[in-house]
């Protein structure tokens, strides 16, 4: 569920006190996309009279960005009361993970249940590849317009239904299409804090990182091997239908669009549970309305929410852009590569090693601690070669400011420090088809499993910071476009991996990726080159687009104008 939760990041402001009155703060305001926190690199001379032009979002997440001075509050949420809604949506954005790993030990058990070969079961993952890549893009979408709850309740409901659906199963078919369900329910949760408090929440929103690939395979290892793997989908069903439940109950809506700062009630269909409960008990022994109304007034209102068609594909339209193109399709190219190891895991370790699901579970574990490793060492890695280009430049690094980077090489700052991993991460690849091909020992597999948990997710982590980087104001729609690349490219490689293997090797199959890398890797080398010259060429474009658009609404202003002139002296004219 990778979009709902999207936009808590409008919502989950500055600290306030619980007080029920509206922020001073214009509409406008409230409604622009809040920017990132970096680490504000400043120029010596710079007293901070100017508001900072872009953001340079830091990978630890710690930094907090200079505001306009101004005595309003962002949210009217208590400090306690937002660590419970990133909790929630940090909860809701593990079933993603959780849902995709726990499936996996599992694959080899229902193909020969319903006799098709491993190929056919692949494409189960294959399709659900697909609809986790689409799905957000509609979601995000309808939540924009209609509010957050109500798109998170919906998409649980669908996916706890997709579950029983799956549980049920009695053929392939149904399976290969209520996968398709299941990952169009789960698709909708994506997990962002408001930004000047990130640090705060940074260990709630890495849940997903960590318990999903960590716990998923153990736990759909365990309940195939124990119970059957159609018992993965009734815990799935379980773990839903308890967080439904808690949502219902609990978890407010946070759409700036329609509560403003939180002051303003939402309607019935967008209010919690027990709010809604209290509210009925009031009126029933007062006689009258509770005391909290929805606010009257122009401080933290809420405005009207516009929608088009055009929403949906705002993201599609950001992979027409140079510099982010070729870093999704390189991202892409990275992350379909260990959806085939994932894919062909299950089927190679059991005829290999006569694994069985639980040990097939446990194979996963090595990967999972190697990217515990990266969570908690790339982003220092990150920030500290950032702040080296910073220093080369005779930029002074302050937290607590931004700057704009017109003319700061943060591609060189950021990919520098990707490159050595990548290059380790092909020559993981290589190894670990070569290693299957021999039938060398599992140690060798779990080692190579492990390094690759560490430079992967450290690539994958230095390409996220630098999307973030580049596209704070369409940061939702990067995101959609980031997700949408990575789950088509992985999807192909899941449907294509186990006959590739078929025919030429484990060795030679693993080695045409890990090469791939090496092959392609060049692009990131351009993206260093020719970055800041694109920034420009896009800005310039940007600017001359928006000039057209002005353009274009005096003349009609001014058409307008005429023809009532021209309407005014014509009636005057018959008289």
């Amino acid at each position: 569920m990778n979009n709902t939760t999207k936009s808590n990041e409008d919502f989950l402001g500055q600290s306030s006190d619980q007080i029920r009155r509206a922020a001073v703060y214009s509409a406008d305001a409230s409604l622009a996309p809040a920017p990132i926190p970096g680490s504000g690199i400043v120029t010596a001379s710079s007293n901070g009279s100017h508001p900072p032009q872009a953001p340079q979002h830091e990978a630890s997440l710690q930094q907090i960005p200079q505001q306009a001075p101004h005595t309003s509050q962002y949210s009217m949420f208590s400090k306690r009361k937002k660590r419970y809604v990133v909790l929630a949506a940090s909860v809701g954005a593990v079933f993603s993970t959780l849902t995709a790993q726990t499936y996996l030990p599992a694959l080899k058990v229902p193909a020969n249940d319903f006799h098709v070969s491993v190929s056919k079961i692949n494409l189960t993952v294959t399709t659900y590849l697909i609809f986790q890549g689409i799905a957000p893009m509609f979601i995000g979408a309808f939540a924009d317009m209609l509010g957050r709850r109500p798109a998170y309740i919906i998409c649980f409901v669908v996916y706890i239904a997709a579950n029983i659906g799956l549980a049920l199963s009695p053929n392939y078919a149904s399976l290969l299409a209520v996968r398709c369900l299941q990952a169009a329910g789960i698709s909708g949760h994506n997990r962002y804090v408001k930004l000047a408090e990130r640090g705060q929440y940074i260990g709630f929103v890495t849940l997903s990182a960590i318990l999903g690939p960590s716990l998923g395979p153990l736990i759909g290892g365990a309940l195939t091997d124990s119970l059957g793997w159609r018992s993965i989908f009734w815990f799935l069903t379980i773990c839903g239908g308890i967080t439904l439940i808690l949502i219902v109950l609990f978890f407010p809506e946070t759409c700036r669009p329609i509560v403003g700062d939180g002051s303003i009630r939402p309607l019935k269909t967008n209010e919690i549970l027990w709010k809604l409960i209290i509210d009925r008990s009031w009126r029933n022994s007062s006689g009258s309305q509770p005391p909290i109304l929805p606010s009257t007034t122009t401080e933290g209102k809420a405005t009207k929410s516009k929608f088009g068609v055009k929403h949906l594909f705002t993201s599609l339209a950001l992979l027409w852009n140079k510099e982010l193109g070729l870093l999704l399709a390189y991202g892409g190219l990275i992350y379909s590569g260990i959806n085939a190891i994932s894919a062909a895991l299950p089927s190679q370790f059991t005829e290999i090693y006569g694994f069985d699901s639980l040990e097939i579970g446990l194979i996963f574990l090595p990967m999972a601690a190697g990217s515990v490793v990266a969570v908690a060492v790339v982003g220092k890695a990150i920030n500290w070669n950032y702040r080296r280009h910073a220093k080369k430049l005779g930029l002074t690094v302050d937290k607590s400011r931004q700057i704009d980077l017109a003319n700061f090489p943060i591609e060189q700052a950021r990919l520098e420090f990707a490159l050595p991993f990548l290059y380790v991460t092909a020559a993981v690849m290589v190894g670990w088809g070569w290693a299957l091909e021999s039938r060398k020992s599992v140690a060798v597999p779990c080692v190579l499993s492990f390094i690759m948990g560490v430079v992967y997710i450290g690539v994958l982590n230095v390409f996220n910071t630098l999307i973030t980087d580049l596209y704070r104001k369409k940061a939702g729609a990067a995101v959609a476009a980031k997700w949408f690349v990575r789950c088509m490219m992985g999807a192909v490689m899941t449907a294509v991996i186990q006959p590739l293997i078929l025919t030429v090797g484990s060795g030679w199959a693993y080695t045409i990726m890990g090469l791939s890398y090496i092959l392609f890797s060049p692009s990131l080398l351009l993206i260093m080159r020719k970055g800041i010259a694109w920034r420009k060429e896009e800005r310039e474009n940007e600017e001359q687009r928006m000039a057209d658009k002005e353009e274009e609404r005096i003349r009609e202003k001014e058409e307008q104008k005429d023809n009532a002139r021209d309407a005014e002296e014509g009636v005057q004219g018959a008289d």
